[in-house]
């Protein structure tokens, strides 16, 4: 499978099946273009390349055609250009294969201090009730995790909510539980923390900074932006001039040690790019802003005819970062790191993040959950930390999750790069965990386009 398209000057040929990616000139762009559609017509390579020159003449000087030609023969013969996909035959066995847990993510509590209006976890409640998890089921929850790990020696713990800062002292003792187990488990405990910052002091940040291997912190961007969608509890103040300053201060004492800075842009903020760079501008360097996922009826959600806005805002945030990049003042955007030299497992590319396999989610009485965004549905509950997994059938629907078991996803370019996507955006408006999020796939595609053309910008500078 080929995929062709064009972004800032560039001529782009990706070999979706080999991964192999291809910057070229006019000549090869359209003669790959011409070889493709006859080979969908099941024609032999000898016609194909004939059939492209004669196509091509009068449109390029014949030298240019015949290497050109060429090239994208010995491309093909090198297993970069129209290779087959390999790919399909391992999902055969995918229900059967050993999975272990690896991750967990522990709502710590289920309550928070801000009031942001396109919450999926209603303020922090998930559908029930405001709770906050003990030290006992959290640590009943990380000898879970060590008993069902297997061999697996790194694990990753989040600390999540509502806001985990409003359970501050569970976290300390639950991080030093994990510590005090790791020598005599052989294993290695990899803790994060997701906080709106609203909590954050010195205390917090000294500790963080020492235990948290990755830290995300939860601002839109602008101030108005944020405010609008972001608000305090009592409505009092602005959460923006709150929590700001905070992060500013957090991010410098960091230090090399990773973070990111994740906003949410609605409909009301379609130019977010500005707020990508408003984060940029403000000095953080590990920026994610992300598109809000909401029911079509609610006033801040993305809809169809926003699209060609968004794609553009992408288009132009690529660009800029090339930009700021080669001006010494770069930063990172967490949709644009993509990793063309050689990527993840088969098993990882084909079914994703894993969720209900080998990431779960445990709610603050230690039930388990595919993850956090299925967590108070109860036909998704799959067992608890005294139990362990007990519904295995939801289980297996998981295990079978994968790009192939997707229509949608089975002739996608981007497949190995999203591996299919969010289930639970594809159960929350389809109904089904192998369906998939129209809007998101756009989306996701254009930053996988983007992605590809920063790195072909930033390659030839030398960078």
């Amino acid at each position: 499978m080929i995929h062709q398209y064009k972004s800032n000057g560039y001529n782009i040929v990706m070999d979706v099946c080999s991964g192999a990616v291809h910057v070229v000139d006019d000549v090869v762009y359209d003669a790959v273009s011409l070889y493709d559609g006859h080979l969908a017509e099941g024609r032999n390579a000898l016609s194909e390349a004939e059939e492209a020159a004669l196509e091509l003449s009068g449109k390029y000087p014949e030298a240019d055609i015949r290497e050109a030609l060429e090239e994208i023969e010995e491309l093909r013969e090198k297993g970069l250009l129209f290779t087959e996909d390999i790919y399909e035959q391992y999902v055969t066995d995918f229900k059967s294969r050993k999975t272990v847990v690896k991750a967990l993510c522990l709502h710590v509590a289920h309550d928070c201090n801000l009031g942001c209006r396109y919450c999926f976890a209603e303020e922090g409640e998930y559908h029930g009730r405001r709770a906050i998890m003990s030290y006992e089921v959290g640590k009943k929850a990380l000898d879970f995790l060590i008993v069902n790990s297997g061999n697996r020696r790194n694990l990753e713990v989040d600390f999540f909510g509502g806001e985990p800062l409003m359970n501050w002292e569970v976290v300390k003792q639950l991080v030093a539980y994990g510590r005090s187990r790791e020598k005599e488990c052989n294993k290695n405990f990899r803790f994060t923390i997701t906080t709106n910052g609203m909590l954050l002091n010195d205390e917090v940040t000294e500790f963080v900074n020492k235990e948290m291997a990755n830290v995300v912190l939860s601002i839109d961007g602008r101030r108005e932006v944020n405010d609008r969608m972001r608000p305090t509890r009592n409505g009092k103040g602005s959460s923006y001039d709150i929590i700001m300053p905070k992060f500013k201060k957090f991010a410098r004492e960091r230090g090399e040690k990773s973070y990111y800075i994740r906003g949410t842009f609605t409909r009301y903020n379609l130019d977010f790019s500005k707020d990508v760079l408003h984060f940029a501008d403000e000095g953080f360097d590990q920026i994610s802003v992300e598109p809000v996922v909401a029911a079509r009826e609610e006033d801040y959600a993305i809809r169809k005819e926003d699209l060609p806005q968004i794609l553009s805002e992408y288009d132009k945030l690529a660009e800029e970062f090339i930009r700021r990049k080669k001006e010494g003042r770069g930063f990172n955007f967490f949709h644009f790191m993509i990793d063309l030299s050689q990527g993840p497992c088969v098993a990882k590319r084909l079914s994703g993040c894993g969720s209900g396999t080998e990431y779960l989610a445990v709610t603050p009485w230690g039930d388990l959950y595919p993850c956090h965004q299925f967590v108070g549905q109860e036909e998704f509950l799959l067992g608890n930390v005294d139990t362990g997994v007990t519904n295995t059938k939801v289980r297996d629907e998981f295990k079978l999750c994968n790009v192939y078991a997707k229509e949608k996803c089975r002739n996608c370019f981007a497949r190995f790069y999203c591996s299919g996507g969010c289930a639970a955006n594809s159960w929350n408006f389809h109904g089904s965990i192998t369906d998939a999020y129209e809007i998101g796939c756009e989306m996701q595609k254009k930053r996988i386009e983007c992605a590809i053309m920063i790195k072909a910008a930033l390659a030839e500078e030398g960078e």
